[in-house]
C-alpha cells in the first residue's frame, strides 16, 4: 500500500504561480512512476504531468513550457511547479504513483486561479 500526501494548492491569481507536493510512503519510490493529473468540475480527470524511474517526463499540451515535474528520491516527494497560471487551470489537482500495475491516488489539492 502507498500512501500519498499533496500540499501546496490554493487561490492565485492568473500569471501568478504554485508549487505543488507530494510525499510518498514506501521504500522504492525512486521505482515509482509518479504523476499530476487534474480533474475540474464537470470534466474527466486529465494526465498534467508524468516522471517516470528513470526521469523522462511528459507534459499535456496544455501545459507544455509553463509546468514542471520533479522527482526527490531522497525525500519520496514529486513536485509540480507551476508558473503562468491560467483560469483554465483551475481544478483539483491529484497525485498519482504507479507501482508493480496498481495506480494509488492522493486525496486532491484544489487549485483556483483568478482572472
Amino acid at each position: 500500500q502507498v500512501q500519498l500526501v499533496e500540499s501546496g494548492g490554493g487561490l492565485v491569481q492568473a500569471g501568478g504561480s504554485l508549487r505543488l507536493s507530494c510525499a510518498a510512503s514506501g521504500s522504492i519510490f525512486s521505482r515509482y512512476a509518479m504523476g499530476w493529473y487534474r480533474q475540474a468540475p464537470g470534466k474527466q480527470r486529465e494526465l498534467v504531468a508524468r516522471v517516470i524511474s528513470d526521469g523522462t517526463t511528459n507534459y499535456a499540451d496544455s501545459v507544455k513550457g509553463r509546468f514542471t515535474i520533479s522527482r526527490d528520491n531522497a525525500k519520496n516527494t514529486v513536485f509540480l511547479q507551476m508558473n503562468s497560471l491560467k483560469p483554465e487551470d483551475t481544478a483539483v489537482y491529484y497525485c498519482n504513483a504507479g507501482v508493480l500495475f496498481i495506480n494509488y491516488w492522493g486525496q486532491g489539492t484544489q487549485v483556483t486561479v483568478s482572472s
